[in-house]
């Protein structure tokens, strides 16, 4: 999928924190560019490693309170203040007896997602360097960047550009003569979803099947190895250099209120020109889905769109405004998650879609709770039956009564990603369903459905 960085036609929008006459580019600098992963061009044309420079000068809880400052929240879909999750490690703990980890999430499997990926791929040093910043705030000697499985090119890339840092002094012992020793080392996950919760994450790193944690204790008291742990985002890491650059009071006057910075945004699905867009927080989606993106590529009336990554609740035409962050997001009944903008158009069938979604979800369920385990798969099936003209009138009713039991009943949030879709659609495009069941056919195709064998 190409990579698109585009200003505006209009000079009529201006950006939170920037004006209409600049376009931000803190993440997605030279992306495009083959040879832009280099150190030397990072040095060179992206003041590579100035910010490290920087924070090995300042006390290392002068650097998590420049992150404070900064406003920056996570951006893997959580939105958790990045800061405040620094100052949970442990400030007491004995050095020999207790080694502090930072472990970087690229666990990238959000269907509807593909903007970590470009940072790794482009501008690796930057995730790097963001890296070794945090390794300082929270004394940690030792880093790992957890790549999903599929993601090969890119482990090889990160191993060639750590290596860099490494010979170049920026990692390895005694980093630029301080006396601080930090290492950073890849770690290839086998694929599967649940491994971008934070807790299966760390038990995957250490070998062990990819399931979540039962918390408490938490990974910042008990994570990695059993020792103290925090894990964060690619782009999350990746935007601490600029912190630190600019200043964090700086940084915070982007976007909106309590919702600082860019963020990347990776549209697909039935827009004109799909892509990754970095934007301030709190640009209105509807501008970046219509000018930027050129609005529906075919045509046609766009019917719904979800925006944030496949387990954000979709968003029809009367919230196309909302502002792209992480409040305004759940105040509209949704959640800017991974910042995957997925656009539909009104001949996109609702209940396939959904269908899709929750098969998605049934399958990479790691089993370990009854209700996610049990709850999506039925799901599933009661879906497919809908789809493929077999549905009765109390499945919607059964619907509504399941997702209950499956929503914050389980250990970690993919029961919640699940039911996510399904409750939203029903909510917003319920009748397509009541259609599908009276009519045995699709309310926008208008075809007669396949009878098909249950999906279990």
């Amino acid at each position: 999928m190409a990579l698109i960085r585009t200003k505006p036609d209009s000079q009529s929008y201006t950006f939170p924190g920037f004006g209409s006459d600049r376009f931000p580019n803190f993440m997605l600098r030279g992306a495009g560019d083959l040879d832009n992963w280099h150190l030397k061009t990072y040095e060179g044309r992206h003041e590579g490693y100035v910010a490290l420079k920087k924070a090995l000068k300042m006390d290392p809880a002068s650097v998590t309170a420049e992150v404070k400052t900064s406003s920056l929240r996570g951006r893997g879909g959580a939105g958790f203040p990045t800061g405040l999750k620094w100052t949970f490690m442990p400030k007491d703990t004995d050095e020999k007896k207790h080694v502090r980890y930072v472990v970087c999430n690229a666990d990238e499997g959000e269907p509807g997602t593909f903007k970590d990926r470009a940072i790794m791929e482009y501008n690796p040093h930057q995730l790097i360097e963001g890296m070794i910043i945090a390794g300082w705030a929270m004394q940690c000697r030792q880093g790992f960047i957890y790549v999903r499985g599929e993601f090969k090119w890119l482990i090889d890339k990160l191993d060639a550009a750590i290596q860099e840092a490494r010979d170049a002094g920026y990692l390895g012992k005694n980093i630029l003569g301080t006396g601080w020793d930090f290492d950073l080392l890849t770690y290839r996950g086998a694929g599967a979803y649940i491994c971008g919760e934070e807790t299966a994450l760390l038990n995957s790193l250490e070998g062990r099947r990819g399931e979540p944690r039962v918390k408490p204790p938490f990974p910042a008291t008990r994570g990695a190895y059993g020792q103290p742990t925090t894990v964060n985002n690619v782009e999350t890491l990746a935007a601490v250099p600029v912190i630190l650059r600019i200043g964090g009071a700086e940084y915070a006057k982007i976007g909106t209120p309590n919702n600082a910075g860019t963020r990347i945004f990776g549209i697909s699905g039935h827009t004109k020109r799909p892509g990754l867009y970095e934007l301030p927080m709190g640009t209105p989606m509807d501008f970046l889905v219509n000018e930027l993106a050129g609005g529906c590529s075919t045509g046609k009336k766009i019917k719904a769109i979800i925006p944030g990554g496949c387990s954000a609740p979709m968003l029809d035409e009367k919230d196309f405004d909302c502002p792209m962050d992480f409040d305004a997001m759940k105040a509209r009944g949704t959640m800017a998650g991974s910042g995957g903008v997925i656009v539909m158009d009104e001949d996109v069938c609702i209940v396939e879609a959904t269908l899709r979604l929750t098969r998605f979800y049934a399958h990479e369920s790691c089993g370990q709770c009854t209700p996610c385990r049990e709850g999506c798969n039925w799901l599933e099936m009661i879906l497919h039956r809908i789809e493929h003209g077999e549905g009765r009138r109390e499945d919607l009713d059964l619907i509504a009564s399941l997702t209950p039991r499956i929503n914050l009943r389980t250990l970690c949030p993919l029961g919640d990603a699940a039911c996510g879709p399904i409750d939203s659609a029903l909510q917003k495009f319920r009748h397509e369903f009541e259609y599908h069941i009276e009519h045995k056919r699709c309310y926008v195709k208008g075809q007669a459905l396949t009878v098909a064998t249950p999906a279990h």
